[in-house]
Protein backbone atom coordinates (compact mmCIF):
# COMPACT_ATOMS: atom_id res chain seq x y z
CA UNK A 1 0.00 0.00 0.00
CA UNK A 2 1.22 3.40 -0.93
CA UNK A 3 2.19 5.28 1.93
CA UNK A 4 0.75 8.34 3.29
CA UNK A 5 2.38 11.81 2.63
CA UNK A 6 3.38 14.02 4.97
CA UNK A 7 1.54 17.10 3.33
CA UNK A 8 -1.35 17.70 1.48
CA UNK A 9 -0.97 19.07 -1.77
CA UNK A 10 -3.56 19.49 -3.55
CA UNK A 11 -4.07 19.25 -7.92
CA UNK A 12 -2.87 23.43 -8.14
CA UNK A 13 0.20 22.93 -5.97
CA UNK A 14 -1.04 24.55 -2.88
CA UNK A 15 -0.46 22.59 0.25
CA UNK A 16 -3.25 22.46 2.52
CA UNK A 17 -2.55 23.39 6.13
CA UNK A 18 -5.56 24.96 7.21
CA UNK A 19 -8.67 23.12 8.44
CA UNK A 20 -11.71 24.44 9.62
CA UNK A 21 -13.71 22.41 11.96
CA UNK A 22 -17.38 23.14 12.94
CA UNK A 23 -18.04 21.84 16.01
CA UNK A 24 -22.22 22.36 15.69
CA UNK A 25 -24.27 24.31 12.86
CA UNK A 26 -26.53 25.39 15.88
CA UNK A 27 -26.43 28.83 16.81
CA UNK A 28 -27.93 31.16 19.90
CA UNK A 29 -28.05 34.10 16.96
CA UNK A 30 -29.76 33.92 13.62
CA UNK A 31 -27.27 36.50 11.70
CA UNK A 32 -29.54 37.64 8.54
CA UNK A 33 -26.93 37.03 6.31
CA UNK A 34 -26.01 33.42 8.16
CA UNK A 35 -29.12 31.70 7.87
CA UNK A 36 -33.18 31.83 7.73
CA UNK A 37 -34.48 32.43 10.83
CA UNK A 38 -36.59 29.28 11.09
CA UNK A 39 -33.71 26.94 10.21
CA UNK A 40 -33.50 22.98 9.89
CA UNK A 41 -30.56 21.69 11.84
CA UNK A 42 -28.78 18.55 11.40
CA UNK A 43 -30.38 16.06 13.73
CA UNK A 44 -28.08 15.74 16.55
CA UNK A 45 -27.53 11.66 15.71
CA UNK A 46 -25.91 13.05 12.33
CA UNK A 47 -23.73 15.30 13.92
CA UNK A 48 -20.15 14.26 14.68
CA UNK A 49 -19.25 13.00 18.23
CA UNK A 50 -16.43 15.23 20.39
CA UNK A 51 -14.68 12.25 20.13
CA UNK A 52 -15.11 11.92 16.58
CA UNK A 53 -14.17 15.37 15.70
CA UNK A 54 -11.06 14.99 17.70
CA UNK A 55 -10.30 12.03 15.25
CA UNK A 56 -10.95 13.78 12.52
CA UNK A 57 -8.45 17.04 13.59
CA UNK A 58 -5.55 14.36 14.66
CA UNK A 59 -6.01 12.80 11.07
CA UNK A 60 -4.96 16.10 9.68
CA UNK A 61 -2.89 16.94 12.01
CA UNK A 62 -0.60 13.57 11.15
CA UNK A 63 -0.85 14.88 7.39
CA UNK A 64 0.78 18.23 7.79
CA UNK A 65 -1.96 20.85 8.93
CA UNK A 66 -1.01 23.04 11.69
CA UNK A 67 -3.86 25.52 12.20
CA UNK A 68 -7.08 24.27 13.00
CA UNK A 69 -10.07 26.83 13.40
CA UNK A 70 -13.57 25.80 15.56
CA UNK A 71 -16.13 27.04 13.64
CA UNK A 72 -20.02 26.70 13.95
CA UNK A 73 -22.85 27.67 14.31
CA UNK A 74 -21.73 28.83 16.78
CA UNK A 75 -18.69 26.60 18.34
CA UNK A 76 -19.25 27.37 22.13
CA UNK A 77 -22.81 26.37 22.46
CA UNK A 78 -21.85 22.94 21.97
CA UNK A 79 -21.91 20.64 25.47
CA UNK A 80 -18.78 19.87 26.61
CA UNK A 81 -17.27 22.07 23.82
CA UNK A 82 -14.58 22.99 26.54
CA UNK A 83 -13.11 18.76 26.77
CA UNK A 84 -12.53 18.72 23.15
CA UNK A 85 -10.86 22.22 22.77
CA UNK A 86 -8.74 20.91 25.55
CA UNK A 87 -7.57 17.88 23.53
CA UNK A 88 -6.86 19.38 20.89
CA UNK A 89 -4.83 22.30 22.27
CA UNK A 90 -2.48 19.16 23.16
CA UNK A 91 -2.00 17.73 20.06
CA UNK A 92 1.80 17.43 18.83
CA UNK A 93 2.47 19.02 15.44
CA UNK A 94 -0.99 21.60 15.66
CA UNK A 95 0.75 25.15 15.78
CA UNK A 96 -2.89 27.08 16.15
CA UNK A 97 -5.55 26.61 17.19
CA UNK A 98 -7.66 29.15 16.50
CA UNK A 99 -12.13 29.91 16.97
CA UNK A 100 -14.28 32.13 15.45
CA UNK A 101 -17.48 33.17 17.68
CA UNK A 102 -20.60 35.50 17.78
CA UNK A 103 -19.27 36.62 21.10
CA UNK A 104 -21.69 35.38 23.41
CA UNK A 105 -20.43 32.97 25.29
CA UNK A 106 -17.01 34.97 26.01
CA UNK A 107 -17.40 36.40 29.09
CA UNK A 108 -17.63 32.84 30.55
CA UNK A 109 -15.06 31.24 28.81
CA UNK A 110 -12.61 33.47 27.22
CA UNK A 111 -9.92 32.39 30.24
CA UNK A 112 -10.78 28.91 29.63
CA UNK A 113 -9.70 28.78 26.06
CA UNK A 114 -6.65 30.65 26.80
CA UNK A 115 -5.59 28.19 29.22
CA UNK A 116 -6.89 25.35 26.78
CA UNK A 117 -4.37 26.13 23.91
CA UNK A 118 -6.79 28.90 21.72
CA UNK A 119 -4.50 31.59 20.32
CA UNK A 120 -6.26 33.44 18.95
CA UNK A 121 -10.10 34.71 18.49
CA UNK A 122 -12.54 35.89 15.99
CA UNK A 123 -15.33 37.53 16.89
CA UNK A 124 -18.18 38.73 14.41
CA UNK A 125 -19.35 42.56 14.94
CA UNK A 126 -21.71 43.99 12.23
CA UNK A 127 -22.69 46.75 14.13
CA UNK A 128 -22.49 49.33 17.22
CA UNK A 129 -25.91 49.89 17.29
CA UNK A 130 -28.17 47.90 20.18
CA UNK A 131 -31.34 47.97 18.14
CA UNK A 132 -29.77 47.09 14.27
CA UNK A 133 -27.53 44.53 16.23
CA UNK A 134 -30.21 42.94 17.10
CA UNK A 135 -32.31 43.07 14.08
CA UNK A 136 -29.23 41.96 12.08
CA UNK A 137 -28.25 39.11 14.85
CA UNK A 138 -32.60 38.34 15.26
CA UNK A 139 -31.45 37.18 18.84
CA UNK A 140 -28.24 39.18 19.77
CA UNK A 141 -27.73 41.07 22.92
CA UNK A 142 -24.81 43.93 21.74
CA UNK A 143 -23.78 44.46 25.41
CA UNK A 144 -23.35 41.25 25.82
CA UNK A 145 -20.87 40.36 22.85
CA UNK A 146 -18.73 44.19 23.74
CA UNK A 147 -18.55 42.46 27.53
CA UNK A 148 -17.34 39.25 25.50
CA UNK A 149 -14.37 41.08 23.32
CA UNK A 150 -13.39 42.81 26.24
CA UNK A 151 -13.27 39.46 28.17
CA UNK A 152 -11.30 38.13 25.32
CA UNK A 153 -9.04 41.16 25.09
CA UNK A 154 -7.90 40.66 29.03
CA UNK A 155 -7.25 36.91 28.87
CA UNK A 156 -4.54 37.95 26.60
CA UNK A 157 -5.25 36.02 23.32
CA UNK A 158 -2.21 36.44 20.49
CA UNK A 159 -4.97 38.06 18.65
CA UNK A 160 -8.83 39.12 18.86
CA UNK A 161 -9.83 40.17 15.43
CA UNK A 162 -13.16 41.49 14.38
CA UNK A 163 -15.33 40.63 11.79
CA UNK A 164 -17.82 42.41 10.02
CA UNK A 165 -20.34 41.87 6.90
CA UNK A 166 -21.04 45.68 5.51
CA UNK A 167 -24.68 45.38 3.82
CA UNK A 168 -26.03 48.50 1.85
CA UNK A 169 -29.12 49.78 3.26
CA UNK A 170 -28.01 48.15 6.63
CA UNK A 171 -24.81 48.94 8.12
CA UNK A 172 -22.88 50.53 5.47
CA UNK A 173 -22.59 54.01 7.97
CA UNK A 174 -21.36 52.42 10.88
CA UNK A 175 -18.03 51.49 9.16
CA UNK A 176 -15.70 53.96 10.52
CA UNK A 177 -17.50 53.22 13.37
CA UNK A 178 -16.23 50.00 13.22
CA UNK A 179 -12.58 51.15 12.80
CA UNK A 180 -12.99 53.32 15.48
CA UNK A 181 -14.23 50.49 17.91
CA UNK A 182 -10.91 48.24 16.78
CA UNK A 183 -8.59 51.02 17.13
CA UNK A 184 -9.49 51.84 20.38
CA UNK A 185 -8.46 48.03 21.81
CA UNK A 186 -5.91 48.25 19.00
CA UNK A 187 -7.49 44.70 17.51
CA UNK A 188 -7.92 43.98 14.05
CA UNK A 189 -10.74 44.37 12.05
CA UNK A 190 -11.65 42.48 8.58
CA UNK A 191 -14.75 43.64 6.54
CA UNK A 192 -16.12 40.57 4.58
CA UNK A 193 -17.88 40.63 1.27
CA UNK A 194 -21.02 38.45 1.84
CA UNK A 195 -20.91 35.11 0.56
CA UNK A 196 -24.36 34.11 -2.17
CA UNK A 197 -24.66 30.99 0.41
CA UNK A 198 -28.36 29.89 1.52
CA UNK A 199 -31.25 31.41 -0.11
CA UNK A 200 -32.29 34.52 2.33
CA UNK A 201 -35.90 36.32 1.99
CA UNK A 202 -34.52 39.19 4.09
CA UNK A 203 -32.14 41.44 0.98
CA UNK A 204 -31.63 41.25 -2.48
CA UNK A 205 -28.00 40.56 -2.25
CA UNK A 206 -27.01 42.16 -5.70
CA UNK A 207 -28.01 45.39 -4.05
CA UNK A 208 -26.96 44.76 -0.61
CA UNK A 209 -23.24 44.38 -1.67
CA UNK A 210 -20.79 46.42 -0.71
CA UNK A 211 -17.26 46.03 -2.03
CA UNK A 212 -13.86 46.01 -0.59
CA UNK A 213 -12.93 48.35 -2.91
CA UNK A 214 -15.97 50.92 -1.69
CA UNK A 215 -15.15 50.06 2.00
CA UNK A 216 -11.15 51.29 1.56
CA UNK A 217 -12.40 54.00 0.05
CA UNK A 218 -14.33 55.09 3.26
CA UNK A 219 -11.79 54.57 5.44
CA UNK A 220 -9.01 55.77 3.15
CA UNK A 221 -10.68 59.19 3.47
CA UNK A 222 -10.67 59.60 7.61
CA UNK A 223 -7.62 57.29 7.73
CA UNK A 224 -4.20 56.46 5.33
CA UNK A 225 -3.91 52.59 4.86
CA UNK A 226 -0.81 51.17 3.48
CA UNK A 227 -0.95 47.76 1.95
CA UNK A 228 0.68 45.35 4.28
CA UNK A 229 1.05 42.61 1.29
CA UNK A 230 -0.70 39.59 -0.45
CA UNK A 231 -2.12 36.94 2.46
CA UNK A 232 0.67 34.27 3.33
CA UNK A 233 0.66 31.49 5.92
CA UNK A 234 -1.54 31.32 8.10
CA UNK A 235 -3.37 34.81 7.78
CA UNK A 236 -5.96 33.87 6.04
CA UNK A 237 -7.79 35.46 2.98
CA UNK A 238 -7.87 38.97 4.37
CA UNK A 239 -5.63 41.46 2.71
CA UNK A 240 -4.35 44.01 5.31
CA UNK A 241 -3.57 47.55 5.36
CA UNK A 242 -1.86 49.63 8.24
CA UNK A 243 -2.81 52.89 10.15
CA UNK A 244 0.33 54.99 10.98
CA UNK A 245 -0.95 56.02 13.69
CA UNK A 246 -2.18 52.99 15.16
CA UNK A 247 -1.39 49.29 16.25
CA UNK A 248 -4.91 47.96 14.75
CA UNK A 249 -5.16 46.47 10.75
CA UNK A 250 -7.89 46.83 8.77
CA UNK A 251 -7.77 43.39 6.35
CA UNK A 252 -10.55 42.70 3.65
CA UNK A 253 -12.16 39.51 2.38
CA UNK A 254 -13.26 39.97 -1.07
CA UNK A 255 -14.43 36.25 -2.40
CA UNK A 256 -16.27 38.45 -5.70
CA UNK A 257 -14.76 40.98 -6.28
CA UNK A 258 -10.63 40.35 -5.36
CA UNK A 259 -10.50 36.19 -5.54
CA UNK A 260 -8.00 34.90 -3.50
CA UNK A 261 -8.57 31.15 -4.40
CA UNK A 262 -4.97 30.58 -6.19
CA UNK A 263 -3.60 31.24 -2.41
CA UNK A 264 -6.23 28.97 -0.87
CA UNK A 265 -4.49 26.70 1.74
CA UNK A 266 -7.35 25.54 3.67
CA UNK A 267 -10.53 23.24 3.89
CA UNK A 268 -13.73 22.61 5.64
CA UNK A 269 -14.97 20.04 8.15
CA UNK A 270 -18.85 20.03 8.49
CA UNK A 271 -20.89 19.41 12.20
CA UNK A 272 -22.48 15.82 10.25
CA UNK A 273 -18.51 15.29 8.77
CA UNK A 274 -18.69 16.11 5.23
CA UNK A 275 -15.40 17.43 4.44
CA UNK A 276 -15.86 20.14 1.91
CA UNK A 277 -12.93 21.18 -0.69
CA UNK A 278 -14.72 24.40 -1.59
CA UNK A 279 -16.68 27.11 0.07
CA UNK A 280 -18.17 28.05 -3.53
CA UNK A 281 -18.53 24.58 -4.67
CA UNK A 282 -20.76 21.46 -3.65
CA UNK A 283 -17.34 18.92 -3.68
CA UNK A 284 -17.07 17.15 -0.49
CA UNK A 285 -16.31 13.85 0.80
CA UNK A 286 -18.41 11.78 4.02
CA UNK A 287 -16.16 11.47 6.07
CA UNK A 288 -18.78 10.26 8.59
CA UNK A 289 -19.11 7.47 6.57
CA UNK A 290 -15.40 6.80 7.28
CA UNK A 291 -15.49 7.22 10.91
CA UNK A 292 -18.91 5.14 11.09
CA UNK A 293 -17.58 2.22 9.40
CA UNK A 294 -16.95 -1.65 10.73
CA UNK A 295 -13.40 -1.54 9.56
CA UNK A 296 -12.85 2.14 10.61
CA UNK A 297 -9.22 2.93 11.35
CA UNK A 298 -7.39 6.44 11.52
CA UNK A 299 -5.49 5.19 8.16
CA UNK A 300 -8.50 4.42 6.35
CA UNK A 301 -9.62 8.23 7.47
CA UNK A 302 -6.14 9.74 6.00
CA UNK A 303 -7.11 7.79 2.97
CA UNK A 304 -10.35 9.49 2.63
CA UNK A 305 -8.22 12.68 3.54
CA UNK A 306 -5.94 12.47 1.14
CA UNK A 307 -7.85 10.79 -1.74
CA UNK A 308 -10.49 13.86 -1.19
CA UNK A 309 -7.77 16.74 -1.68
CA UNK A 310 -6.76 14.94 -4.96
CA UNK A 311 -9.86 16.29 -6.44
CA UNK A 312 -9.64 20.07 -4.70
CA UNK A 313 -11.09 22.52 -7.21
CA UNK A 314 -8.81 25.30 -8.40
CA UNK A 315 -11.32 28.13 -7.53
CA UNK A 316 -15.00 29.49 -7.13
CA UNK A 317 -17.34 31.71 -9.29
CA UNK A 318 -19.60 33.37 -6.79
CA UNK A 319 -22.27 36.19 -8.42
CA UNK A 320 -25.06 38.11 -7.59
CA UNK A 321 -27.94 35.62 -8.90
CA UNK A 322 -31.39 35.40 -7.26
CA UNK A 323 -31.08 31.90 -6.98
CA UNK A 324 -28.03 30.62 -5.07
CA UNK A 325 -25.12 28.74 -6.13
CA UNK A 326 -25.00 26.76 -2.69
CA UNK A 327 -27.99 25.80 -1.19
CA UNK A 328 -26.39 25.41 1.85
CA UNK A 329 -26.18 28.30 4.56
CA UNK A 330 -23.33 29.46 6.02
CA UNK A 331 -23.93 27.88 9.18
CA UNK A 332 -23.82 24.66 7.47
CA UNK A 333 -21.11 24.93 5.98
CA UNK A 334 -18.88 25.77 8.90
CA UNK A 335 -18.06 29.56 9.00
Amino acid sequence: MKPLPKRLIDPFQRQVDYVRLSVTDRCDFRCVYCMAEEMQFVPKPQVLTLEELEQVARAFVELGVSKIRLTGGEPLIRTNEMSLVKRLGELDGLEQLVLTTNGSQLQRLAGELRDCGVRRINVSLDSLNPRRFRHLTRYGNLDQVVAGIDAAVAAGFERVKLNAVILKGRNEDEVLDLVEFARARELDIAFIEEMPLGRIVEHDRELSFCSSAELRDIIGARHALTFRGEPSGHEGPARYYGMADSPSRVGFISPHSENFCHLCNRVRVTAEGRLLLCLGNEHSVDLRAVLRSDDYSQDLLQRAIVEAIARKPERHHFNHDAEPQIVRFMNATGG
